[in-house]
């Protein structure tokens, strides 16, 4: 009776008639959030579309890969050397908010609170995972800040140790700088990520940020 509840319990594998489906519900699956089966329902589903739509989406993936730039002065995503934001006269050049990604980017010019310029880090500080200042765009902030002379800097990063331990850490780096350093308020929860935020509270953070320590 125990063998018999043993086996009735063991996960069951998923298994495919095709092996060009078994593929491509295998790569589908190494992005994140997405498991076997919505993997599977999404191959079946490209499987069963217009073939105009399976290829614009191949191609549009393939140009994505082949041509995306990072914007030599923020580190965010462009089409050209410089991002859309840097190269917008109308941003306000005398504030830089830094980020952890740019999955963040996105999530502050949603809330339409902020019109200032951004520095992508490209992780934060992290001890644990392996993460040092040398990994991070540190180094290249630290000099734009020397070089442009900006009024303010914002750390927008993760309420999280890690976040707080690269927000003072930058904040030493910069110190002989005549700048003015600020985070955003604590409308974002201790340990939450940025980018999962919700967008009025995040608008709040930003227009409401207080001086770092």
């Amino acid at each position: 009776m125990f063998a018999c509840l043993k086996i009735r319990n063991l996960p069951q594998m998923m298994l495919y008639s095709s092996k060009l489906i078994e593929e491509a519900v295998h790569e589908i699956a190494t992005l994140p959030g997405i498991g076997k089966k919505t993997a599977l329902r999404l191959a079946l589903f490209l499987l069963k579309a217009k073939k105009e739509h399976t290829e614009r989406l191949t191609d549009v993936l393939r140009t994505l890969r082949a041509e995306i730039q990072y914007c030599c002065h923020c580190h965010n995503v462009a089409d050209e050397s410089v991002c859309s934001i840097c190269n917008n006269p109308h941003r306000d050049r005398s504030v830089i908010c830094v980020v952890e990604s740019i999955q963040d980017v996105l999530a502050i010019e949603n809330t339409s609170q902020y019109r200032g310029l951004y520095h992508v880090l490209g992780g934060i500080i992290s001890p644990v995972a392996g993460i040092g200042p040398d990994q991070l765009k540190i180094d290249s902030l630290v000099q734009r800040v020397q070089e442009v002379q900006p009024q303010e800097v914002i750390f927008a990063l993760s309420a999280t140790i890690e976040g707080d331990t690269t927000a003072f850490y930058i904040t030493k780096k910069i110190k002989g700088c005549a700048v003015k350093a600020s985070v955003i308020a604590r409308g974002v929860a201790v340990g939450g990520e940025l980018e999962y935020t919700d967008e009025l509270t995040l608008g709040r953070s930003i227009a409401g940020r207080v001086a770092y320590p």
